[in-house]
């Protein structure tokens, strides 16, 4: 039985970056640093995604944790 990320927030963080960045986007959940990792995954069978931000500006972080297009928001989380 695997465990299933618990929804951190109902619509995605709004983060800033800079080309080449590397975000440690949480997929689990739990972080109380949302949307990034702080170790909380630990046991549940879920490790952290990296992502380096491919140019500077804003991008959205899915917070729901069901995105498609991981670690970006697709609205998934409109059908939760």
């Amino acid at each position: 039985m695997g465990f299933e990320p618990e929804v951190a927030q109902a619509g995605p963080y709004e983060w800033e970056v800079e080309e080449g960045d590397l975000v440690l986007w949480c997929r689990c959940g739990r972080s109380a640093t949302q949307p990034i990792c702080d170790g909380s995954h630990a046991g549940t069978g879920i490790s952290p995604m990296g992502w380096r931000a491919p140019g500077t500006g804003t991008v959205f972080l899915c917070g729901c944790k069901h995105t498609a297009n991981a670690p970006l928001c697709d609205g998934h989380h409109n059908d939760l």
